[in-house]
């Protein structure tokens, strides 16, 4: 059956859109083989409980953790507690906890990849000293550990509010690199996602902290698995890969330029950690199968198209994004309702939204039509318009 829908458009008039009929994704018997790719995941709030702004934050546990085994389904890996999953906007560090904990024992359960963030947001505040910002990484990346994870050490908010240069910066992170019991994943997120990380490594200057960053990098390279990148400037991600060392894998967090980072240049190649495959996992499971099967083009053909979808859902402000990421789940049926912790279910605006359901249709991405269609016209009910 043709699925059908009256959109609103900007001007106050309306369009109809007949939605494309499903791509047929296939899921993959293994995980790609040829790049290591992880989806930052989103997390599903109970809609039984207070999670207004400010409150603690109280998931579906149920629903959360469906997210997740799709992920997995599709042959990817699942980034946990990132900044996907609300980390400062919402999640807070005993829930992180909890999320943590159940999410590794899924991966666990089923053979998934996991890696988990470790940050310092237990910390209330600007901390007095950094010894406090070294103590809150330590107690973050072992408890990731012990649960069975990979760490993704996160840029800290604390840290930044503390620092006065990139000593400072060096001084934390060598400590917390000298105390982890095997190899981490060190996350440089750019102030687009993050305000308050304006100035991380310690300069405003791009090139100053990229030399911070690398130094760091290149002395302490034996217990550094990779680094996550997500400063959403691909000619600066692939300088960067250039002056790592070998055994340290990049994993690209740009949500604009993903598919020619993965692609690589021929001699050099990103892997991805990405909050955008959350979004278009179906489409990037089946690129890395043709990947995985020497088809450049076929990876390209597939996986190019998703890019104006994630370009949409990552535009500024691009912190919220994840309301973008959240509001497809419920359009495709992963959780019951279109509610976030914190109230950041807020964070687009219809507009907004009815471009993601229109980006989606054209990548394919809509996987039932027709529930996307009756959710749609329940979100635009509700929001007071016609459809």
């Amino acid at each position: 059956m043709t699925a059908r829908i009256t959109l609103p458009r900007p001007d106050g008039g309306a369009e109809s859109l007949t939605l494309r009929e499903p791509a047929g994704w296939q899921r993959p018997a293994t995980p790609p083989a040829s790049r290591i790719a992880y989806a930052a995941a989103h997390v599903v709030a109970d809609p039984h409980a207070d999670n207004a702004p400010g409150r603690p934050a109280r998931l579906d546990w149920d629903a959360t953790l469906s997210v997740r085994r799709n992920l997995w389904s599709w042959g990817l890996g699942v980034a946990e507690a990132m900044d996907t999953a609300q980390r400062g906007m919402g999640l807070d560090w005993a829930a992180t906890r909890e999320l943590i904990r159940r999410s590794a024992a899924e991966a666990a359960a089923c053979g998934g990849r996991i890696v988990a963030g470790a940050a310092t947001d237990q910390l209330t505040g600007v901390p007095d000293t950094l010894d406090e910002v070294v103590a809150a990484y330590i107690e973050q990346v072992a408890f990731v550990q012990e649960c069975g994870a990979t760490a993704v050490v996160m840029a800290s908010r604390q840290l930044a509010a503390r620092a006065t240069g990139p000593d400072d910066y060096l001084r934390v992170y060598e400590q917390v690199l000298r105390e982890t019991s095997r190899p981490v994943v060190l996350h440089w997120l750019g102030d687009m996602f993050d305000p308050a990380l304006a100035g991380y490594w310690g300069s405003t200057h791009l090139d100053e902290a990229t030399k911070t960053f690398v130094s760091l990098i290149q002395a302490h390279a034996d217990v550094i698995d990779g680094v996550k990148v997500s400063l959403l400037d691909a000619e600066r991600e692939v300088r960067l890969r250039e002056l790592l060392p070998p055994t340290v894998k990049v994993y690209t967090g740009d949500d604009y330029h993903y598919p020619e980072l993965i692609a690589g240049d021929g001699q050099r190649f990103s892997h991805a950690l990405l909050g955008a495959f959350a979004a278009v996992a179906p489409a990037a499971s089946a690129a890395l199968q043709r990947l995985d099967a020497g088809d450049m083009a076929g990876f390209r053909e597939i996986l190019d198209p998703t890019v104006p979808l994630s370009r949409h859902v990552f535009a500024p402000p691009t912190q919220y994004y994840k309301t973008g990421i959240a509001f497809l789940s419920w359009l495709n049926g992963f959780q019951p309702g279109f509610t976030m912790v914190g109230g950041l279910h807020s964070g687009r605006s219809v507009p907004h939204l009815v471009q993601v359901f229109r980006l989606a249709d054209a990548a394919g991405l809509l996987l039932d039509p027709e529930l996307a269609v009756a959710r749609m016209r329940r979100y635009l009910s509700v929001a007071g318009v016609s459809a």
